[in-house]
């Protein structure tokens, strides 16, 4: 019985573990739609409404869902609250806030590289770079599709079966 028990519990952990590490593919092409679609709309801002960076950001952060909302307020407070470039501003709040995000290496430096552009510009080169950047992030979204089509139910599955070889294994 208390093998049973066992053997369950290793079970359910397992199947968890690998679910928690497919939800990874999942969140990676949903994070940067969200990015997408906030960098539209700071264009939004920045063309048509002539909003302050600052302001933009604030609004953005109110939009969107955790971990980039997280991110758009850390951008607008630095630049209200701190003596600071926009782009130690951008890149300390991207650092921040990258850890707790699905997103990698390639995504962060597109964003890193933006920043350092952003507010630099008369309106419409800034509309240029933002365009560029969201061509680069597309890509970026369309590999990390194919990537959540082709592990996501690898890894939930390798899960569940390590789960069944350790019991195989221990009993």
């Amino acid at each position: 019985m208390v093998k049973l028990i066992g053997a369950v519990f290793i079970i359910v952990a397992t199947t968890v573990i690998g679910f928690e590490a497919s939800r990874h593919f999942s969140d990676r092409p949903q994070q940067l739609r969200a990015l997408r679609s906030a960098l539209q709309s700071l264009e939004a801002e920045i063309m048509y409404g002539h909003t302050p960076l600052h302001e933009a950001a604030r609004r953005l952060s109110a939009q969107l869902a955790k971990p980039l909302s997280t991110f758009f307020d850390s951008f607008a407070r630095k630049l209200t609250d701190t003596e600071t470039t926009v782009n130690e501003a951008w890149e300390t709040s991207l650092r921040e806030v990258w850890k707790s995000t699905a997103l990698k290496k390639g995504e962060f430096e597109i964003m890193k590289q933006f920043g350092e552009t952003l507010g630099r510009h008369d309106r419409f080169s800034q509309q240029k770079q933002i365009m560029l950047t969201l061509s680069h992030l597309e890509r970026e979204e369309a590999n990390a599709v194919q990537a959540q089509m082709k592990y996501e139910k690898m890894v939930k599955s390798l899960g569940f079966l390590s789960g069944l070889l350790l019991i195989i294994l221990l009993f």
